[in-house]
């Protein structure tokens, strides 16, 4: 699996949790929340694009930062 990392422009618990709602609902992703530096690490086979569409579903601005290697 292909693992990606985001900017959400998240700035609360609640913020986060939509991030969480979206992403179950796509389903197939494995993902880290880092709401300090207001980023989202995903593992997942979906395509960055389907990714972003469903991060944006949350209402915050979303980017993508690129590929995060393995560690």
């Amino acid at each position: 699996m292909q693992k990606h990392e985001f900017f959400v422009d998240m700035t609360c618990e609640g913020c986060s949790n939509a991030v969480t709602r979206v992403l179950h609902r796509l389903g197939g992703v494995q993902f880290d929340i880092d709401l300090p530096n207001k980023k989202v690490c995903i593992d997942s086979e979906h395509n960055v694009d389907t990714l972003l569409e469903t991060l944006k579903k949350t209402g915050k601005s979303a980017s993508y930062l690129g590929e995060k290697s393995a560690q």
